[in-house]
């Protein structure tokens, strides 16, 4: 039997109290390309629903510009470094400008995988075995003890950039040289086969509340950055079609990760359920989700009832800032 989908209303904002809104889009890093996708579907939704919206890119002009632009609040639909990571957050913090989605420290520790992982495990939650690696060899030696397959990419990258699956040996320094191009901290994570889903999390009424789950079917399991965004050849599932007992519990995992890491506003978990025995396991969490038309956030929330724009003015009405730095 599936689970019932969540069901959201619509929310009830007047725009003109949103104020002025940067739509903060584009940046500097790797995923610079996806975040401009993103960014400009967002300011296309909010100018839809009367909010007083314009674009701002942090790689063409200084954050203080925000100040004189008389900016009330913004919207960050920057993704990776400099954007997901809590430095532009930061930033906005000393500006005094609410902005949208976690604040510096969830955002920094949700940025890297690496330390992700390790609050989880602490916390007992369940994610892959990991190992992180400095060398070519060092990457070899991994998959001797996590076995094969096993998935190699940088600590602090998104969007599957610079991810390799290797199952020989032989594999292992091109992998580490691919994930290393793009960030020197490197990790070797064991590969749990089994389903691919994730599960949005947005705050509703002051409560962080999973939306439904999506199941996602790549060609030959590949869900690549080229099949992200780009491809129509993925299949996603929504509503999930999973028992109801198996989505309740991804939900259930999925938020005692994003308040784990202390994660406001929204995000979106990756969970693996390993087939051999149905194990979710928890693979990232994403505090700057895409917006693009290929993500996920949006097909999620619109099952639960809320449009691409209602999400959008949902998010927007949410920014905040760090409560002990107001």
């Amino acid at each position: 039997m599936s689970a019932n989908p969540t069901q959201l209303s619509a929310p009830t904002v007047n725009p003109a109290a949103l104020g002025r809104v940067a739509v903060l889009f584009g940046g500097s890093s790797a995923e610079r390309d996806v975040s401009l996708m993103s960014g400009s579907g967002v300011l296309k939704a909010l100018l839809s629903q009367g909010v007083d919206a314009f674009a701002f890119d942090p790689a063409e002009r200084p954050l203080q510009e925000l100040k004189t632009e008389g900016v009330d609040r913004c919207f960050i639909a920057l993704h990776g470094r400099g954007g997901e990571d809590g430095t532009v957050q930061g930033a906005l913090e000393l500006l005094k400008i609410p902005y949208t989605g976690s604040g510096v420290m969830a955002s920094s520790i949700a940025m890297d995988k690496v330390m992700t992982k390790r609050i989880w495990r602490f916390e007992g939650l369940p994610t892959p075995d990991w190992r992180m690696v400095d060398s070519a060899e060092a990457c070899a030696q991994a998959l001797a003890v996590l076995g094969a397959p096993m998935i190699v990419k940088p600590a602090r990258e998104g969007s599957s950039i610079g991810l390799t699956k290797v199952s020989d040996p032989s594999q292992c320094a091109a992998a580490y040289a691919a994930a290393a191009q793009h960030d020197p901290e490197v990790l070797c994570e064991q590969f749990i086969s089994g389903e691919e889903t994730t599960c949005p999390v947005l705050i509703v009424d002051g409560q962080a509340q999973a939306l439904p789950v999506i199941r996602i079917k790549a060609p030959d399991g590949n869900y690549d950055y080229q099949n992200k965004y780009f491809s129509d050849d993925v299949k996603y599932l929504c509503p999930s079609l999973l028992d109801a007992d198996e989505e309740a519990e991804i939900q259930r995992q999925v938020l005692r990760a994003f308040k784990t890491l202390g994660c406001r506003g929204w995000a979106r978990a990756d969970v693996m359920i390993r087939a051999t025995d149905r194990q979710p396991f928890l693979l990232e969490i994403n505090t700057s989700p895409g917006m693009t038309s290929h993500s996920l956030v949006p097909m999620s929330a619109k099952v639960a009832g809320l449009s691409y724009e209602q999400l959008c003015v949902h998010l927007l009405a949410s920014a905040n800032l760090d409560t002990l730095v107001r």
